[in-house]
């Protein structure tokens, strides 16, 4: 019998989940994926390991339980203990359940199934366990968990890095292991880029099956990549509840903002991280929300504004990146434009400086970009000047003025995201292409000319020289 699929148990929250259409409540499948992610804190969180018997069935694990930090330890605990000292954590930037309800092939149609590798890892794999809603709070903390109980820093790898490294079963390893959500261009749709990262997964673990190392794998994401509304189950269908609370948003600092005499330079992000050769830091609590945040070094005017952010003791000295933007009046477009021209890093008496020209816009606009980062890859709107860098910066909801701010807000936004994507090119060709042709045989349907003459058979035989 083929063994329960990855997204039968999601929605199952069970170890070990019957088939799905065995489940009586199927028909209210998707309320139940709603409820279970109803908090704008939760993420699913997928463990699978080589060895046996390293969990037991979450017996607590319902339809709608939310795992909290304290419950998630002692399902880690006896796994950090008796099993492997191999850990890989993949860490995407969003994931909710209803990735698997939406992608993961439900309703009958496998063969379209985005996470065919996992499914298949789950399946293979001697223990596995799925908690389809975590608390927030305890991923936030699971890397630090991770390296406090197996006394290993976590280790940044990609594909290229893990080919390179030799892993020692007796020798404890973290290997973090980061899968975006959404393409830095944002023309991928979403099953497309959660197809790459089930294709990554993949790759790693037949990797490490090549290689005959033991290992415990988990598959969590940052933040939910979805919002479920806030609603009820009540007899006879959904609505809200009449004295039902509305669920408290989520926290959102405010920029940071350079003052001189007036606010000059505005910047934030939803998260803000920085890797230095093998060593990661997030740096977004650091940086947002912060009083006594140093921006010794910021320098503002009407042509040239610098933002300088200075961290004591990052990477064990002291840190400063300065955002370095430029502003310019061009004829052609009768307009001031800004441009980032380049994000300096400052340590140790050395600089590394990314080229970040594609961060433009009208100066009475700000600009955001959904990810910007600078992995050295296409797309990338950081270029390290510097091939390979050390450093490796990564932004996620990125936004950006230095002109013309009124007050603590930002102006309208310049986005990263092209207008035009793929699809409405090729909508647009067929489009021309179809009017083209409608328009060609118009033309030669209204060229054509009938005979004004017909022959007599009675008199003398008509000669035609042109027809046309």
């Amino acid at each position: 019998m083929m063994a329960a699929t990855v997204v039968a148990r999601v929605l199952a929250g069970t170890r070990r989940a019957p088939a799905l259409w065995q489940m009586r409540w199927l028909p209210l499948v998707l309320v139940l994926v709603t409820v279970a992610a109803a908090s704008e804190q939760q993420v699913p969180l997928v463990l699978w390991s080589s060895d046996r018997d390293l969990w037991a069935p979450a017996a607590d694990t319902h339809e709608g339980h939310i795992t909290s930090d304290m419950q998630l330890s002692t399902y880690l605990d006896s796994a950090l203990e008796l099993g492997p000292r191999n850990v890989l954590l993949f860490l995407q930037d969003k994931l909710s359940i209803e990735d698997f309800t939406a992608y993961g092939g439900v309703f009958g149609n496998k063969q379209d199934s985005a996470f065919s590798n996992l499914e298949n890892a789950l399946d293979l794999a001697p223990s596995s366990l799925v908690l389809p809603a975590v608390d927030w709070y305890a991923v936030s903390t699971l890397t630090a968990y991770l390296q406090e109980k197996l006394g290993a820093s976590p280790l940044h790898v990609d594909l290229a890095t893990l080919r390179e490294l030799k892993l020692n079963a007796s020798l404890p390893a973290l290997l973090l292991i980061h899968l975006p959500y959404t393409a830095s261009s944002g023309l991928m749709a979403p099953k497309e880029v959660l197809m790459g990262n089930d294709e990554v997964i993949g790759q790693v673990l037949s990797m490490l099956k090549s290689e005959d190392v033991p290992y415990t794998a988990a598959l969590t994401a940052v933040r939910p990549s979805r919002v479920a509304r806030d609603v009820a189950m009540v007899a006879g269908g959904l609505g809200r509840q009449l004295l039902q609370r509305q669920s408290v948003s989520a926290v959102i600092h405010p920029p940071v903002s350079y003052n001189d005499t007036a606010p000059r330079i505005l910047f934030w992000a939803q998260n803000f991280s920085v890797t230095y050769k093998e060593h990661y830091e997030d740096l977004t609590s650091l940086t947002f929300g912060v009083q006594d945040l140093n921006l010794t070094g910021s320098f503002w005017n009407d042509s040239v504004a610098r933002l300088a952010l200075t961290y004591e003791q990052l990477f064990g000295t002291t840190v400063t990146f300065k955002f370095i933007l430029t502003n310019r009046f061009y004829p052609v477009s009768a307009r001031h434009w800004f441009t980032m021209e380049r994000l300096e890093i400052h340590s140790n008496g050395s600089i590394t400086a990314f080229n970040a020209s594609q961060v433009t816009g009208p100066s009475i606009y700000s600009f955001r970009c959904e990810h910007v980062s600078g992995a050295n890859k296409d797309g990338d709107l950081l270029v390290p000047g510097t091939q390979p860098s050390p450093w490796q910066i990564t932004f996620q909801d990125f936004q950006i003025q230095a002109f013309n701010v009124t007050g603590e807000q930002f102006s309208y936004a310049s986005d990263c995201a092209g207008f035009f994507s793929p699809g409405i090119w090729m909508g647009l060709l067929t489009s021309l292409f179809m009017l083209f042709i409608f328009t060609y045989g118009l033309h030669m349907i209204l060229s054509l000319k009938t005979m004004d003459r017909f022959d007599d058979h009675k008199g003398p035989t008509i000669s035609l020289t042109q027809i046309v």
